[in-house]
């Protein structure tokens, strides 16, 4: 089957994401994080795109970039290959050391914008790893002070949150108050990320909620949660509905 076509941001900007093959670490050692960091942005400042934001999780990575001129493929096919070949190198492995394509979503108005950079800012609370400011291979102390390496384009992002003072704090909003987002519905979800695609997906109606409704509508946030992407066995771990009912109900 012929690859779908990637869908094109009017705006130019995209959440691009690389996971290792099989779920494999990408990194042995900060090494290899410096190591593309420096590759994606030398190929990315060659085309004339920038990076706003990222964060380096062990096996995948999340990139916030402005491609004005639609180079988006030939930039990223590049960069991890670049370093693909470099990592093989360097650790005597053999084979890909990327997940196949990698994934982009189009970010097309300000509010996306902001909370893409938040979501990828906060891959390592969410994870359970740590505190976001307190994680050191993402962008988010890049806003904080001065990148004296010129990786990060922070202009865009503090223009509209009013410098970094407001990009602090909109980074500290308590849960309660923030409207949920989840940037991939429709996509296959990870179990770690299984949680707040399922809140997203059901807002207002708390995911705990589900199994006390009526059955018509707890039917219909059923079938909601399989249309985000989550499988029969999230939504049954999640809720505490059985497989054999989520399953009839979303038939």
């Amino acid at each position: 089957m012929p690859r779908q076509p990637r869908a094109v941001a009017e705006s130019g900007f995209y959440h691009v994401i690389q996971r290792g093959a099989g779920k494999q670490l990408i990194f042995e050692d900060d090494s290899d994080r410096a190591t593309l960091l420096e590759t994606v942005g030398t190929h990315l400042s060659n085309r004339d795109m920038s990076l706003l934001a990222y964060c380096l999780m062990d096996n995948h990575v999340h990139l916030l970039v402005e491609d004005p001129a639609g180079n988006l493929s030939e930039a990223f096919h590049s960069a991890w290959t670049t370093y693909a070949r470099r990592f093989n190198t360097k650790t005597g492995r053999i084979g890909p050391v990327f997940q196949g394509r990698f994934k982009s979503v189009p970010v097309e108005s300000d509010p996306q914008l902001l909370l893409t950079a938040r979501y990828i800012h906060e891959n390592p609370k969410r994870a359970g790893l740590c505190p976001t400011d307190t994680y050191p291979w993402s962008s988010y102390h890049s806003y904080l002070h001065d990148d004296a390496s010129g990786l990060v384009n922070t202009g865009v992002l503090l223009d509209m949150l009013g410098g970094s003072t407001g990009f602090e704090r909109f980074h500290q909003e308590p849960e309660g108050k923030r409207e949920p987002f989840y940037p991939f519905a429709g996509g296959r979800v990870p179990d770690t990320e299984a949680f707040q695609a399922a809140r997203c997906a059901l807002h207002p109606t708390k995911v705990h909620e589900l199994k006390g409704l009526p059955k018509t509508n707890r039917n219909a946030c059923l079938v909601r949660l399989r249309k985000a992407g989550l499988t029969v066995l999230q939504i049954e771990r999640l809720t505490g509905i059985g497989r054999n009912t989520i399953s009839r109900a979303t038939r």
